[in-house]
Formats: structure tokens, C-alpha cells, sequence
């Protein structure tokens, strides 16, 4: 049954990570074409793309009833340390790809991808965790 619930929080994940991927992928290449410089625009896309997933993540993913304040301190956070991965890897592919179609959208996708699963493990273990423990009946 637990097996069926982690399976089930990770397509839901998927499906939230999906929607908040698109966010960040159009307001990323938007402030590119207003010209700001790729980490500025790779931050604004992935923190308008984590607001959209922690709304989601927390009333559909793992239907949480924590405390919403909480659980957003600790998104924040887990949300941080996958930015910093991400920005380190995004500068890196920035500096590192040959030239070709599509750059700096195949920079995004690397350094996207590298903090997807921080994300997944950090708010399913850390900031939901109570979500998916068993639920213990209080003796009527």
C-alpha cells in the first residue's frame, strides 16, 4: 500500500514538476530575450516555477494538513540548495556548450535536470514527510 502511495506522489510530483517546468522554461527564455544575464533569468524562471509547484505539491501532491508556513520555510530551502546546484551547472553549460541550435534551452534542460531530484527527495523526506507516514488511531 505505501509502495502504491510513493509510486502514486511521483507521477503526481511529475505532473506538478511538469506545470512549474513550463513556468520556468517560458519566464527563463522571456528574461533572455529582455536581456538579462542567464542566471538572473534562470532564477527568476525557477523561483516563479517553485511558487506554482509548492502550491500543487501541497494540496495535490501529498495533501498535507502541516503547518502551511512551515512547510514553506522548508521548500524554501530545499528549493535554495537545488537554485545554487542548478546555477553552478547552468553557468558551467553556458560556458562549456559548442554553438548550436537551441543553447541555451539545452543549458537549461541540464541544469534543470540535476535539480530535479534534490527537489523530489528534499520535500518528500524532509518537507512532506508527515504526509506519507503511517497514521496512528487514537483508542476510542
Amino acid at each position: 500500500m505505501m509502495a502504491r502511495r510513493g509510486v502514486r506522489q511521483f507521477l503526481k510530483f511529475g505532473v506538478v514538476g511538469t506545470s512549474g517546468t513550463i513556468v520556468n522554461f517560458a519566464v527563463y527564455h522571456l528574461f533572455l530575450h529582455l536581456q538579462f544575464a542567464v542566471w538572473i533569468a534562470y532564477a527568476i524562471g525557477f523561483i516563479l516555477g517553485g511558487v506554482n509547484n509548492y502550491w500543487w505539491n501541497r494540496h495535490w501532491t501529498f495533501r498535507s494538513r502541516g503547518h502551511p508556513w512551515k512547510e514553506l520555510g522548508q521548500f524554501i530551502t530545499v528549493s535554495a540548495v537545488a537554485l545554487c546546484i542548478s546555477e553552478v551547472v547552468i553557468v558551467f553549460a553556458e560556458r562549456h556548450l559548442p554553438p548550436m541550435p537551441l543553447r541555451n534551452s539545452a543549458a537549461w534542460l541540464i541544469a534543470t535536470s540535476v535539480g530535479m531530484g534534490w527537489n523530489f527527495f528534499g520535500n518528500k523526506f524532509w518537507t512532506f514527510r508527515h504526509t506519507h507516514q503511517p497514521l496512528t488511531h487514537k483508542p476510542t
